[in-house]
């Protein structure tokens, strides 16, 4: 994911494609190659005449020089193959304009600090709805696990679009497979509870179950404990957070968007995306949207894009 000429739209990157393809073919007469012959020039002419032979010149082999260009030439038609293969994979999937790159994921997780968008509490996890960056990146999260679309894994897997999912037990134990493929690609598991149940309205040893029960069945069918965690519908408590820190729970991330297949729902007045906002989604199907999974990404993806935003992954930054 995700550098990841930033702005550049379908247009520029066919103008990219175009101006790598004719260097590429720049090597030729004129253009770089090798040098023409010189003649009977400097020290052999004046042998031929009988007068002293000059100083010999250093020589210089053309092979290295040759080697370089062609290596150069290779590079730049490598780049434009790679320019016209993602225009290509971006044509595939309906989208407007290929997904901006998000930058080189940090060396270390920012730290978090008491600010719009990050709630901190001493001794419990921070509740983040807005990652602190002035990246423009933000991030994408998939709830629940009841739709099981594979056309929306191979989707994001070609597009390279960073996801994080937060899976309830009782929605993903059908087929857990599904999200192991995801944790292959490098998107993360993370913590929905077992049963999707509203926390609030439960007492504190019902929710530790729900969230350590979890954990413990992330561990065993995806190979990993998570470190994050999203309480259903975003609904929280103090108990919720103690619960979640006793669990092993690092971070509990919610949003400020959430995305369908056909809109956005914003949650500020400007309706607009900031850098390190977090956008919610769910694993549904047509059954209950008005659109199929990749409908969806294609909205989440042409929206973010139009906006000069990247999508990044969440995980590396909480």
């Amino acid at each position: 994911m995700a550098g990841r000429g930033r702005r550049r739209g379908r247009n520029g990157l066919v103008a990219a494609v175009c101006l790598a393809a004719a260097v590429a073919g720049c090597g030729g007469p004129g253009g770089g190659g090798a040098a023409p012959s010189a003649g009977r020039t400097g020290a052999s002419a004046a042998a031929d005449r009988g007068g002293p032979r000059p100083p010999a010149a250093p020589l210089v082999l053309p092979g290295p020089a040759r080697a370089e260009e062609e290596t150069s030439s290779e590079a730049v038609a490598r780049k434009a193959e790679a320019a016209r293969a993602v225009l290509e994979t971006a044509a595939r999937w309906g989208l407007a304009q290929p997904p901006l790159p998000a930058p080189p994921s940090p060396a270390s997780r920012p730290e978090l600090f008491a600010a719009q968008g990050v709630k901190l509490a001493d001794g419990l996890p921070p509740v983040v709805y807005r990652v602190p960056t002035e990246e423009r990146i933000v991030f994408l999260t998939v709830d629940d696990g009841a739709e099981k679309d594979p056309e929306f894994n191979r989707m994001a897997a070609e597009l390279g679009i960073p996801l994080s999912t937060f899976v309830a037990d009782y929605l993903a134990r059908s087929d857990y497979g599904y999200f192991r493929r995801f944790a292959a690609q490098g998107d993360a598991v993370n913590n929905h509870t077992v049963n999707h149940r509203n926390l609030k309205l439960l007492g504190y040893a019902t929710q530790r179950e729900e969230i350590c029960r979890q954990q413990d069945q992330l561990e065993e069918q995806i190979g990993i404990r998570p470190r994050l965690f999203r309480p259903p519908y975003g609904e929280y408590n103090e108990d919720t957070l103690r619960a979640a820190a006793s669990c092993g729970i690092e971070a509990v991330p919610l949003w400020n968007e959430e995305a369908f297949p056909d809109r956005i729902e914003y949650r500020h007045t400007d309706q607009r995306l900031h850098p390190g906002d977090i956008i919610l989604t769910h694993f549904r199907g047509t059954d209950l949207w008005s659109g199929s999974m990749p409908d969806l990404l294609r909205k989440v993806v042409d929206e973010v894009t139009a906006q000069g935003f990247a999508l990044a992954r969440l995980d590396d930054y909480l």
